[in-house]
């Protein structure tokens, strides 16, 4: 969990959950709300959360591909101490 706090810490991971606070999006959605975050570094930080289990990725097999972002439970959790 301390290592979830130093990460929620930045600037653009605390941005990113706190839009998937309001529910599933995709990659451009994600994009387009945090504004002028790099496509790299949005990568980076969901790669990130997803390795501390806060974020879940899912992937589609649709042409074209269609991948989502939410809130994990443990990831839901923050909700109340981030409010």
């Amino acid at each position: 969990m301390e290592r979830a706090l130093r990460l929620i810490g930045d600037k653009w991971t605390l941005m990113i959950v706190y839009n998937l606070m309001r529910g599933t999006k995709r990659f451009g959605e994600l994009h387009e709300a945090l504004g002028n975050v790099s496509p790299k570094t949005l990568s980076q930080r969901l790669k990130q959360l997803e390795e501390i289990k806060l974020v879940e990725r899912r992937a589609y097999a649709e042409i074209p591909p269609r991948v989502e972002y939410l809130l994990t439970e443990r990831g839901l959790a923050l909700i109340n101490i981030l409010k």
